[in-house]
């Protein structure tokens, strides 16, 4: 431990303001009936007054957030650490916004609008002459 005194409210605000602003990742705990407690590390947007965090509906994350609505988040290390108890509020990609989604994917490196789909199975329509017929995953991709 050093022996510097603790810091003062407004230092300490004035430094969550910075973290919350210029970090990138946070812990995400949630509890739930579907998946039972559950910790896991998110890319986040900070817009001022809210956090948005991105995690598929059917995760246990997802699940546990859609159940009981209680989270707490945490981010910055362990001797200086914010945490943070909230609800959360579940948003559909399609009612996101170009300009939350643009600064979310221009925060954090990932967009959570942009899906890839990868073929399992492909089928080819036929005519009379020619039957439908399934393709292989890696034909269907193009391999």
């Amino acid at each position: 431990m050093t022996g510097a005194p603790p810091r003062g409210l407004e230092e300490r605000l004035r430094d969550t303001r910075a973290k919350l602003e210029s970090d990138v990742d946070l812990w995400v705990a949630t509890s739930g009936s579907p998946g039972g407690v559950h910790l896991i590390p998110l890319s986040y947007l900070w817009d001022g007054t809210a956090f948005l965090v991105s995690t598929p509906r059917a995760s246990v994350t997802g699940r546990n957030l859609l159940a009981e609505g209680r989270v707490r988040l945490s981010l910055g290390p362990t001797r200086d650490v914010v945490v943070i108890d909230g609800t959360a509020e579940p948003v559909d990609i399609a009612d996101l916004g170009p300009e939350a989604g643009n600064a979310f994917a221009s925060r954090t490196g990932f967009d959570p609008r942009a899906r890839r789909a990868l073929p399992v199975r492909a089928t080819a329509a036929g005519s009379t002459d020619r039957p439908t017929g399934t393709l292989p995953p890696h034909l269907a991709r193009g391999g």
